[in-house]
């Protein structure tokens, strides 16, 4: 860009977004960091910053640093990475003989535990039958929540529903070490009742190394009570060409996001009235099936935690129009209300999940500790229903509506402000049931 057109764009930026509260919410020196940071992120030299590639440490250090300047604390080690382990595996092969006949590869599914398989009739091994005229659907998730071994022979007239399960389930997958499975299930699509059986199985697995970045503003009187801002700096890397742009800068898909949490950050740190030990997280593997944000959850109390407000593409108009943003399980607890509350004298408005058949709320990053009963919640500004550039190379900066974040930040950052200082507490949301 031209440094006029730089410079006309600056006056333009800090000029025409509107303040909420008859003044600005965070400072004009602020706003420009928004722009930079989300410039930054969304940058060709982040490469689409893919969990699973040497491109997303070049997006964490960024972010680290922005959480030094900002005078952040480390949340767990000096460099504000939290690391943790996920297994890539791959099914290397699959071979079964049932009753002296050899069963295509194609008609064998195994799940469960990924070390070396070698199962014969001489052990124990628990024989079931998915038969004709059961519900195919309804007994495959029965036997795979099963305790223990189990070898399933599945009549063939099942041949399609099997063909389906096995494109869903039967490819690459990914596990951390915590959820690790110590038994196996495997599907074998045969009219036979096995009397002498062997069934080997075995994958290729690559261990990978991943890391949240976090940071936390420490609380005053309530130190452990936590509140928690977070959006997810991964996004899906590299894709096949279109034209000569191969790719996916995530603008939206989220460095929206991890931005505004980051200027959140910098307000607060500002503000220090902080009563309740903020938490500011960039979490990594969201695309991959939240595995950042599972990480974390699973290693905090989360009966210390009083909210979560996680950000997950804020930067366009919703369908609602200019100065809203929908919150994700809305009625689950009061946490949207009570915000809003503090923001009865402005314009912004949120508003309930208008894409309830999607069940965001359980797809995004709140979703573990939401399921354990806290508040949490993800604030976003999707179309869900008509986004073009969604996990497309064209998910650029140059598509969104910098207005919309700015007013989302600074709707966030006044709306939970009596949480943040502790004079509000919302509502625990039901936990989920095993």
């Amino acid at each position: 860009m031209h440094i006029l057109s730089k410079i006309s764009f600056f006056i333009v930026f800090l000029t025409t977004t509107l303040p909420l509260l008859g003044q600005q919410v965070i400072s004009g020196q602020q706003r420009q960091q928004v722009s930079r940071i989300l410039n930054t992120l969304a940058s060709d030299s982040m490469r689409g910053r893919s969990a699973l590639t040497k491109d997303i440490e070049h997006a964490a250090d960024f972010i680290a640093g922005e959480m030094k300047r900002i005078g952040l604390v480390p949340y767990a080690e000096p460099n504000f990475r939290q690391t943790f382990y996920l297994d890539k595996i791959t099914p290397k092969t699959q071979y079964a003989v049932i009753n002296g006949q050899t069963i295509a590869p194609e008609h064998i599914l195994a799940l469960g535990d990924h070390t070396p398989l070698h199962w014969t009739d001489k052990e124990r091994i628990k024989i079931a039958k998915i038969g004709s005229g059961e519900d195919f659907s309804l007994a495959f998730r029965a036997y795979s929540q099963s305790k223990e071994n189990v070898l399933v022979c599945v009549d063939p007239s099942f041949e399609t529903y099997f063909t389906r399960f096995k494109q869903m389930l039967g490819g690459a997958k990914f596990v951390d070490e915590q959820h690790a499975e110590k038994r196996s299930i495997v599907y074998i699509l045969t009219a036979q009742t096995p009397q002498t059986f062997t069934v080997d199985s075995e994958w290729n697995m690559q261990k990978n190394e991943l890391f949240n970045v976090a940071g936390i503003i420490p609380g005053k009187t309530k130190p452990n009570e936590f509140v928690i801002f977070s959006g997810h700096y991964d996004h899906i890397g590299i894709l096949p060409a279109v034209g000569q742009d191969s790719i996916a800068n995530g603008a939206d898909d989220d460095a929206s996001g991890v931005t505004a949490m980051l200027a959140l950050a910098e307000y607060y740190k500002k503000k220090n009235n902080n009563e309740r030990t903020l938490i500011f997280i960039a979490f990594t593997a969201e695309e991959l099936g939240m595995y950042g944000s599972k990480y974390f959850s699973n290693h905090i109390d989360a009966e210390q935690v009083v909210a979560m407000i996680n950000m997950e593409m804020i930067g366009k108009d919703s369908k609602f129009g200019p100065n809203t943003v929908y919150i994700t399980g809305y009625d689950h607890s009061d946490l949207g209300r009570l915000m809003q509350e503090n923001l009865k004298n402005t314009s912004f408005k949120f508003y309930p999940d208008p894409y309830k058949k999607q069940n965001l709320f359980y797809r995004s990053d709140n979703a573990v500790l939401a399921a354990n009963g806290v508040p949490a919640h993800s604030f976003s500004t999707s179309q869900m229903d008509k986004d073009p550039y969604y996990h497309t190379v064209k998910d650029e900066v140059s598509t969104l509506n910098i207005k919309n974040i700015i007013s989302s930040i600074e709707a966030i950052a006044i709306g939970a402000s009596g949480i943040v200082e502790g004079t509000q507490t919302p509502s625990r949301v039901e936990k989920l049931k095993d």
